[in-house]
């Protein structure tokens, strides 16, 4: 009698899938083409243009290529009706922060408006997206309820399972990095486990609760934004001794348990957002972080930072600030992507128009467009970019790096000022070549 009842149960789980993924950004595109190896997947997007593209063979986000997306199989639309009969929903939708840095959860609110229209009897809806612990049972479960008519827990049921997804990284990819996956209950536990096994080739983490997986995302992200807090603070007090933060790092790292942190700008979708989360819902509990919170501060303000000590480069060359002739490569919030969300970048450029400057900006994975219409600055052609007084290196793209020091003669006037954010320059050989040098 036991022997038939768990073979019925495995019959469940092992059940025929066919899935929908709702956002088909970053993070929704990798896993449908993931998942469209093993089951029928229908791509969902309200992006008619996005759409467009991707059943055109491309992802503009350049995370899928050409020849893995043609080869998927995989409906995309901008339907809702077209994932009726899906039994298994994986929601990718993004979770920014407002004007004043609260969580907006409109896109799931979106998102589960959609899905309560669609999902029947039976369905299964993971949500991948960052968000404080408690949202998807209390925020998104009853949406789905009052839209579906169904019960939520019984009729459907939820599952989170925190996206991991790193832009740009050729090496740590969806499969290969570990899933963690959560339930309602077991069995639904079981089967958002199974589905994903079927594709994750690192393994899978069950967490004993929804609640859980989601505490565990956020704080993933708020660990390294601390961090990176911590190394930009190292850096303005090592600019004060007069020393290279990267010289003390690499001192430093040579003890076996020194964390492998440095100074920089902390944009995405990720880093520069997610703490928010855990600090508003920490907020509603009586609780008011601190260390969290001025970890953001201190991240939130290099922009102007940089600004302002590029500025003080200028007047120790005693080349005349305002007016000054200031190009800055790179604009997107990382290197080797055209993505633009939460770029800190435009601090800097804001810094500089208060001082009369108007820099000269230039990315070569950017699309200009896209730069016009998320932060009203017009890119300028990286030929535009000569006999600059500063230069300002601010996201260290490959096709950057590999010019060496030609990227500066190309670019920078004699005696002029090297603004290297990711100190990818060594600091004594630009000074050797007569150039003004600073680096976080």
């Amino acid at each position: 009698m036991v022997t038939v009842i768990v073979r019925c149960f495995r019959r469940k789980y092992t059940m025929k899938e066919k899935i929908a993924v709702i956002g088909l950004g970053y993070v929704g595109l990798p896993v449908a083409v993931g998942f469209s190896k093993h089951y029928d997947v229908v791509g969902y997007d309200i992006a008619e243009h996005r759409v467009e593209r991707l059943k055109a063979g491309h992802d503009d986000t350049n995370e899928v290529s050409d020849a893995d997306l043609q080869a998927a199989n995989i409906t995309f639309t901008t339907n809702p009706l077209d994932m009726k009969g899906c039994t298994f929903f994986v929601v990718t939708v993004p979770t920014p922060v407002d004007e004043n840095r609260q969580p907006d959860l409109t896109p799931l609110d979106t998102a589960c408006l959609t899905l309560g229209t669609v999902i029947d009897k039976g369905a299964v809806v993971v949500f991948e997206s960052t968000v404080y612990p408690g949202v998807t049972e209390d925020f998104c479960g009853p949406i789905l309820e009052e839209i579906s008519g169904l019960k939520c827990g019984s009729d459907f049921t939820l599952g989170y399972s925190p996206e991991r997804i790193n832009p740009g990284d050729k090496v740590n990819r969806l499969e290969t990095i570990t899933k963690i996956v959560s339930g309602q209950d077991e069995q639904t536990l079981n089967r958002v486990a199974d589905v994903y096994n079927s594709i994750i080739t690192a393994g899978l983490h069950r967490a004993p609760s929804i609640k859980v997986a989601e505490a565990a995302k956020v704080i993933e992200n708020t660990q390294r934004d601390l961090n990176i807090a911590l190394m930009n603070e190292f850096s303005m007090i090592f600019d004060r001794v007069g020393i290279h933060t990267k010289d003390v790092l690499e001192a430093a790292g040579t003890k076996w348990n020194f964390l492998k942190f440095f100074p920089g700008l902390v944009g995405g979708h990720c880093i520069g957002v997610d703490p928010y989360y855990l600090t508003a819902r920490a907020q509603t509990l009586g609780y008011y972080p601190q260390v969290i919170l001025a970890g953001r501060r201190v991240n939130d303000s290099m922009g102007a930072y940089v600004a302002e000590k590029l500025v003080k480069k200028l007047i120790s060359i005693a080349t005349p600030v305002k007016g000054a002739k200031v190009g800055i490569l790179g604009i997107t919030f990382k290197e080797n992507v055209p993505d633009l969300r939460n770029s800190r970048v435009p601090d800097i450029v804001d810094t500089l128009r208060s001082y009369g400057i108007a820099p000269l900006v230039s990315d070569c994975h950017a699309v200009p467009e896209h730069v016009k219409h998320e932060y009203g600055i017009d890119m300028a052609d990286e030929a535009e970019l000569t006999q600059v007084d500063a230069l300002v290196l601010a996201v260290s793209h490959e096709d950057y790096i590999k010019q060496g020091t030609g990227l500066l003669t190309k670019h920078l006037k004699p005696g002029g000022v090297l603004v290297d954010i990711k100190s990818a320059f060594d600091p004594r050989e630009i000074e050797k070549l007569g150039y003004a040098y600073w680096a976080l």
